[in-house]
């Protein structure tokens, strides 16, 4: 049996430095790497920028709007759910 850790990864990438006048940008994403018998899939999200300017370094996360709706959209189908099975219950009773 092979062990979870091998299927699934979750892993943390930086790009390529980008200096722009005096502050150098670093974006930075994040990977879901899952391994299938007969394939798999990589799912690759941006997570944030490092900023280097004045020898100060600045960490700005990205919000991931499409991320967050995605989410939503599959959360809603089992909220819907939830609600039928909630108000056909009470009406049994």
């Amino acid at each position: 049996m092979t062990p979870l850790g091998q299927i699934i990864q979750l892993q943390t990438v930086s790009g390529k430095p980008i200096t722009v006048g005096s502050a150098t940008l670093t974006p930075t994403a994040q990977a879901l790497i899952v391994r299938l018998p007969c394939g798999g899939f990589v799912w690759n999200r941006p997570a944030a920028v490092l900023v280097e300017r004045d020898g100060q370094r600045q960490h700005i996360r990205i919000l991931d709007v499409t991320r967050l709706l995605q989410l939503a959209l599959l959360g809603l189908p089992l909220a819907f759910f939830l609600l039928v099975r909630a108000t056909s219950s009470r009406e049994k009773r």
